[in-house]
């Protein structure tokens, strides 16, 4: 005997919140289009982790309304610590669960033609530019079923431009509040970086929540062009019990960077992709991320950098602390296509277990279809190392403070890139509290 699942979102949904978010046409074909293929299409298949028996269909609310903010001083007290209140944050997006809460982008950057807004009302005001990348270069909705289920319920997420020949010095930083239990979070973000042009831009996904059983989808797409520069900071601290599905992935043209400094600090169940597709000759990806990993949640993360290109430079750094009966898989995946000669692709994984019931899993992957190039990779999953615990400890520091500081200076090399002082300091915060 079979059981049909009621789904809570159908294609009268849909229409409605796009008729009420007062869509072009485009946007809303593309919902419907994606809600077919999601009843088709298979679900992801996460090396090493079974996820058919986690919850990303059944939720209740798929929009939850809520008041903004008239002013940085009514921020929560968790926010005000991530965004500078008394200086006046100048560049900056704060979205409460999936209302547009503040926002504010200095006359400099508009002047130059700068872009940075949610992703409806660029839907709604820039809809020709937005329909140029919106899951078009990056992320396809028909890759499978989460990504259909985004395209369709999307509800969230902010679009930022950035013009030919601009350079933007100051970071510009998002946001992305759950203050309400309910909310479902399917947050889409793009940053577009044109020829010749620079950006960093930072995001906070924070709930101040302490548990919501429900489901966020956040899906990333960065589009740098040639000789373009896009430093993308990010830390995700959701509260337990929500399911996560992330997928941030860029796409560099010739002689582009994408810099990636990532901190996944989530309480629930998490799938975490990390894609950058070198298409230019000359383009490089950097990828850093720092997981820490606790209670009994399960947590899967592949990064990925793939050379199209010629003379493509290719890099990744994970470094995972796994606690009580948490499990973290990490999957690197440097991979060389043919034609990419002279390409370097390198990769660093390491995890640190705290517990005996913890579980740890570092997987590294060449995969190469070139002759002349360079590719290699390392991989390491145990405890603290007991030499610098002795060294430490040989100085008078007792033994719970000395495992404290080898684990921050093991997360060291990612949580120091973050470009925002008060960013940085959250991270190392959160990793404290968890930690201890």
């Amino acid at each position: 005997m079979t059981t049909e699942i009621q789904l809570p979102f159908d294609k009268a949904l849909v229409s409605s919140f796009s008729k009420e978010t007062n869509e072009p046409a485009w946007f809303a074909d593309l919902r419907l289009k994606a809600l077919e293929q999601f009843e088709q299409l298979p679900m992801p298949k996460p090396d090493k982790t079974k996820i058919d028996k986690w919850n990303f269909t059944q939720f209740q609310q798929h929009t939850v309304k809520s008041q903004a903010f008239s002013s940085l001083t009514e921020l929560p007290e968790e926010v005000k610590d991530l965004v500078d209140v008394e200086a006046g944050n100048q560049n900056l997006y704060v979205q409460r669960n999936q209302t547009p809460a503040y926002l504010t982008l200095s006359d400099e950057l508009k002047n130059k033609g700068v872009i940075f807004t949610d992703l409806l009302t660029a839907a709604r005001e820039h809809g020709d530019l937005l329909k140029k990348y919106y899951m078009t270069q990056a992320i396809n909705a028909d890759e499978h079923k989460l990504t259909a289920l985004h395209a369709a319920l999307v509800n969230g997420g902010a679009f930022l431009y950035v013009p030919k020949n601009v350079e933007v010095t100051e970071p510009i930083q998002a946001v992305f509040i759950q203050d309400d239990a309910e909310a479902n979070l399917f947050n889409h973000v793009i940053v577009v970086a044109e020829d010749n042009s620079s950006l960093t831009y930072v995001e906070n996904y924070i709930s101040t929540v302490e548990e919501s059983n429900t489901l966020a989808s956040i899906l990333t797409e960065v589009i740098a062009g040639a000789n373009a520069r896009v430093q993308y900071g990010a830390v995700d601290t959701l509260a337990k019990g929500i399911t996560s599905y992330v997928n941030r992935r860029g796409v560099a043209g010739r002689d582009a960077e994408i810099d990636w400094a990532l901190g996944s600090m989530n309480e629930g169940n998490t799938i975490f992709e990390n894609t950058t597709n070198l298409l230019g000759d000359g383009a490089s990806g950097d990828a850093k991320m720092v997981v820490v990993g606790r209670g009994k949640q399960t947590q899967n993360f592949t990064t990925k950098v793939v050379h199209f290109g010629k003379n493509t430079q290719g890099n990744i750094l994970n470094h995972g602390v796994v606690l009580e009966s948490a499990t973290s898989i990490f999957n690197g995946i440097g991979k060389i296509e043919h034609g990419a000669s002279k390409s370097d692709a390198e990769q660093t994984s390491r995890v640190l277990m705290l517990s005996e019931k913890a579980r740890g899993d570092a997987n590294p992957i060449l995969l190469i279809d070139e002759d002349d190039v360079m590719a290699g990779h390392a991989a390491s999953v145990g405890r603290v190392d007991p030499v610098q615990l002795y060294y430490l400890m040989s100085r008078g520091i007792p033994q719970k403070e000395a495992e404290r500081l080898v684990i921050h200076g093991f997360l060291a090399p990612v949580v120091m890139q973050l470009p925002i002082e008060k960013v940085k300091k959250q991270l190392t915060d959160v990793i404290e509290r968890k930690v201890r």
